[in-house]
Formats: structure tokens, C-alpha cells, sequence
């Protein structure tokens, strides 16, 4: 259990904050993580890496010369937010491009997709990518299902040095979905972990058992025995790993030997000791080796292994030096940026683009819609809660009205501070993800990014200009989400206005989107928390698809007033 908290709501900030108070020749804090402190080339692609907190070293503990430009961080166990790692991948890209590699989390996929997207908006190449290491999640023959787990740390590292070495982002793509072909881990687990100010654990194991596979948040594993002998669990690993061997490795390998949280430096010793003496034994040559606590989970008892199955350039980018708070390698040099330096990027990051008057117009138009569109989803906020019961946790309600809210609240402010249509759109999308939170949140805000990346701050925007902004919506929706017709998602609403819209035909637009709403009340879900509540939410309509269906019809009326 944590012992020393404050409010248990601020610990992740916290934490983050004290981190770079403790490493400032690193790093140096800005919203939504940690960037480097020191100078970066300019057009060296930025490779960052993120997840939620309560895995450190990771994912902090990696950003400096030789590693990760940035590290993005969510709460415990929690994605960070779209408009999280757009700030950090701005704060760390150079004109080369951005790379954010993170663990095939469905959260993380959703938020760092939606990043992406916005980034590529402001005309900056990003790219999403996974490590998908643990053979427990899922078998050989779905391997992009796998989860990332410590795994994530020789991924990152080898794909930072080739980033490091002025490769361009393709190459740098090349070499980490390499690595990730190369890199395979199992976990063990002897207890689960507790959450800052919680007085129970989030999982547990039987005392005396060892969970084999168990997830670094308590994803089921694959099986369950006794707890044996350090030689045992070690035995374990190694014989799992070595039937993952991936088609031409050569048999040199990488190993890291992880402590889960609770898991002793001298026991680890003791089983590593043997885990060095298989492999060799199984005829592969150690190259290089890493023990301790790499990729953590709060307070978990338990280890993992890695082995990364090296060629020549794998080998020589791991090697490669680098130097972070927690992973030092070789000799490199960072030179500190000066205060004056550090303002300057902070100021540049805090500018609002130039706008018109007709674009300052429109930005108050926008705010005049938000405010109804908050308004009505705060008065169905209830009825949406009720909706979200049947197959969901019930807070669909209030994180659309909180996330409509605040949304509001970002775009006025931005109006008043002179910003354009397409600035005051893109801060509303932004904020909405970030403090909506959840599958709705990144959703709407990859919705109004996408819109404002297809309107400007100069000028009135005509409808063909609206009409273009809202298919871009759509589109992003279903290219974020995953989603198509008919998987009973707030798609089934968006999909029939966008189609009756045509030319700008609103009011069509709101009544194929409200009969589509209800057309999901016969439908069965086939993504997210919903799909294994299938038929329990058979005759109710899908709550995603009434709230888009709800802010068509007031986008509507606001442009038949117009009119």
C-alpha cells in the first residue's frame, strides 16, 4: 500500500512534478508529462513514450540524450488524454517528425490515435506505434493483440537511438516495429497492488500461487500454480520464451530481468543466476543484460522476462549510449537549455495564431453553439447516465456534460483572447478529450479537431466550408474509434446525418441522425465494454449514438436561426 499521499487525486501530478524537481539536468515538467532539458538538432525525429503512471522508471525515467524526447503520462493505470501527448509532442518535436510508441492498451490506442490526428492537422508527421511483447495475451497467431508490458523499454530504446542517429521517421518506424518483432516477455505474479489512498488491492493473488501471465493491472494470465523456488520460476520464463524464438533470430539476445514492485534486488539475483545459465545452456549467446525494476506496477509482487533477439543493428542501437534518470548506457553529451531558451518554447506553444475579424466573428458564433450544445447535453445528462447502465458503467451522462462544459469554457476564453474560428475549435476539442475523459472523450475530441483542421482563423466559412468540416469529422470518428454502421456506436447516428447533410441541409441532417439513434435500440454492441453485455443492451439505444444524435439537432436550429 502507498504510504506517503497527499489527496490521492493529485498524486499522479505530484509525482510528476517531484520527478522533474529531482531530475532537472533531464527533464523539465510541461502539461502531460516531461520533455527533455536539454538541446535537441533540429530535424531529429521525437520519440516519446507514454501510458499511465504507476509503472516508473516507465515511462518518465526514460527521457534524455540517447532515449525518449518526451514522456507522456496519464493518471494510475490511466491513459493520458489526446491533448496531453499533443502538448508533450509538440513541446519535444524538431521538425523531424513525431513517434509515440506506447503498450497496446485500448485506451492508449484510442488517446494516442486521436494525438496523432491532431498533430498531422497542424501539418507535423506523426505516427502511433505499438509493442505488443506479452505472450500471455494472446497466442502466436494474433500477435497484434498482445499487450506492451516491459518489452517497452528495449523498443524504445533501440528506436530512440536510430532517432538519435539522424535517421529519418520511416527508418525509425522500420527499426521499432523491428525490435517489436524481435522482443517477447512473460510475467509472473506473487500479489497484486493497491492504488494510492485505496485500503484494498486491485487484484490479488492466492497466497502460496504463483499467476503466470497475470497483467500489470490484473488482466487475466494463462494459468495459476503453486509458488516454487527461485529456480522453479525462472525455469518457468526461460522454457515459455524459448518457444517464442521469432523466424531467422541467430540466437543472440538481449535479457531483462524485471521487478514488479516488491520483488527484491537479492532474490532476483538469486533466480537470475539461473536464468543465465538456461539460456546459455539452451546455446544463446548474452549480449548485453539489464536487472532490476524496469517497467514497475506500483506495489506488485512479481518479474518478468524479456529477451530482445538481436541481429547487428538491433545490437548496435541497443548498445548505443544514452542518459536518463534511470538507464544510462555509454557517454553522450546534453547540453542544458537556458532559461531564456525554455521561455521562449513555452511562449511559442502558448501563442494564438493571427486571426481576421470575420474569423474572430465566427469563433463567437462557435461559442454561441457550445453553449447550447452544453446546455442540452447537460439537460439529458441523467437520461444519458440511465442509457449508459445497460451495458456500460453509467457516467456517459456526466462526461459529456463535463466534457461540453469545459469545452465551452476553452473556446470563449480563446475568443476573447482574439482567436479564430479554427484555433477556438481545435482548444474546445482539446479540452473536451482531456476532461471528458473515457471512450466518449477522445472521440469528440478527435471530432472537433478534425473539424477545425479543415476551417481557418481568416474569414467567414462559407457551407460548403462547414459541410467539408463535418464529413472530416465523421471520418475521424470512424478512423479513431475503429468503428463501422451498425456496431451500435455514436457512428449510427453521425453516418445517416452526414449522408442527408449533402450541401448543407442541417435539418435533414438532425432527423436521419435521431432516427439513427434509435435504430441502435435493436442492435448489439460489437466494440468496447459493451460487446460481452450484448444482449442485456438489446432494446435500449446505444447512448453514444443519442448524445451525437442530440448535438446535430441543436448544431441545427442554430443553423436555421442563422439562415
Amino acid at each position: 500500500m502507498t504510504k506517503l499521499v497527499n489527496d490521492p487525486s493529485d498524486f499522479p501530478a505530484e509525482l510528476v512534478s517531484g520527478f522533474a524537481a529531482a531530475f532537472p539536468h533531464h527533464v523539465r515538467e510541461v502539461y502531460g508529462g516531461v520533455v527533455r532539458a536539454t538541446r535537441t538538432p533540429q530535424g531529429k525525429v521525437a520519440v516519446l513514450t507514454g501510458g499511465g503512471t504507476g509503472h516508473y522508471p516507465a515511462f518518465m525515467g526514460w527521457v534524455g540524450p540517447g532515449f525518449a524526447d518526451g514522456g507522456v503520462t496519464g493518471n494510475i493505470f490511466a491513459s493520458p488524454s489526446a491533448a496531453q501527448a499533443v502538448s508533450v509532442a509538440k513541446a519535444a518535436e524538431r521538425g523531424g517528425g513525431v513517434i509515440i510508441g506506447f503498450g497496446n492498451y485500448a485506451g492508449d490506442v484510442l488517446h494516442f490515435g486521436d494525438a496523432v490526428e491532431r498533430l498531422r492537422a497542424e501539418g507535423i508527421d506523426a505516427r502511433a506505434l505499438v509493442v505488443t511483447d506479452d505472450i500471455a495475451s494472446a497466442g502466436v497467431d494474433e500477435i497484434e493483440k498482445r499487450r506492451g508490458i516491459s518489452g517497452d523499454l528495449p523498443v524504445f530504446k533501440i528506436a530512440a537511438a536510430a532517432a538519435e542517429e539522424g535517421m529519418d521517421i520511416d527508418e525509425v518506424e522500420r527499426v521499432f516495429r523491428h525490435a517489436n518483432d524481435r522482443t517477447r516477455t512473460l510475467g509472473v505474479a506473487f500479489s497484486g497492488c493497491t492504488l494510492p489512498g485505496s485500503d484494498e488491492p486491485l487484484f490479488t493473488v492466492p497466497k502460496g500461487r504463483l499467476g503466470i501471465g497475470l497483467g500489470v493491472h490484473g488482466e487475466p494470465g494463462i494459468d495459476e500454480t503453486d509458488l516454487g523456488t527461485a529456480d522453479e520460476t525462472a525455469t518457468t520464463l526461460v522454457e515459455a520464451l524459448l518457444k517464442e524464438r521469432p523466424e531467422g533470430a541467430d540466437g543472440r539476445v538481449v535479457v531483462l530481468f524485471n521487478g514488479l514492485g516488491t520483488a527484491k534486488y537479492e532474490e532476483m539475483f538469486v533466480a537470475y543466476r539461473t536464468i543465465e545459465g538456461q539460456l546459455e545452456a539452451a546455446g544463446l549467446t548474452v549480449v548485453d543484460r539489464l536487472v532490476g525494476e524496469l517497467v514497475t506496477s506500483l506495489d506488485m509482487g512479481g518479474v518478468s522476462l524479456t529477451l530482445v533477439w538481436v541481429d547487428d543493428e538491433l545490437e548496435r542501437l541497443w548498445k548505443a549510449p544514452c542518459d536518463t534518470p534511470t538507464v544510462k548506457m555509454g557517454q553522450i553529451a546534453g547540453e542544458e537549455l537556458t532559461a531564456n531558451e525554455i521561455q521562449q518554447v513555452e511562449s511559442a506553444e502558448q501563442a494564438i495564431p493571427e486571426a481576421d475579424d470575420a474569423g474572430k466573428a465566427a469563433a463567437a458564433r462557435l461559442v454561441d453553439v457550445l453553449s447550447s450544445v452544453s446546455e442540452a447535453l447537460a439537460a439529458k445528462k441523467d437520461e444519458l447516465g440511465e442509457l449508459d447502465t445497460f451495458a456500460g458503467d453509467g457516467d456517459h451522462g456526466t462526461g459529456m456534460a463535463r466534457g461540453s462544459s469545459e469545452a465551452l469554457a476553452s473556446a470563449r476564453e480563446a475568443a476573447d483572447a482574439g482567436a479564430g474560428l479554427r484555433t477556438a475549435l481545435g482548444r474546445a476539442g482539446e479540452t473536451w478529450s482531456d476532461r471528458a475523459g473515457g471512450t466518449s472523450g477522445a472521440l469528440w475530441g478527435a471530432l472537433l479537431n478534425a473539424a477545425a483542421g479543415e476551417l481557418s482563423d481568416t474569414g467567414a466559412p462559407s457551407a460548403d466550408d462547414l459541410v467539408r468540416a463535418a464529413k472530416a469529422a465523421v471520418d475521424a470518428v470512424a478512423r479513431v474509434g475503429g468503428a463501422v454502421a451498425g456496431d451500435k456506436t455514436m457512428l449510427d447516428a453521425l453516418l445517416p446525418g452526414i449522408d442527408a447533410l449533402g450541401a448543407g441541409d442541417w435539418a435533414a441532417a438532425a432527423v436521419a441522425a435521431q432516427q439513427g439513434a434509435e435504430s441502435t435500440e435493436q442492435m448489439r454492441p460489437k466494440l468496447g465494454r459493451a460487446r460481452p453485455l450484448a444482449e442485456k443492451s438489446v432494446g435500449h439505444a446505444d447512448p453514444g449514438a443519442v448524445s451525437a444524435a442530440l448535438v446535430v439537432c441543436t448544431i441545427a436550429r442554430h443553423a436555421g436561426t442563422a439562415s
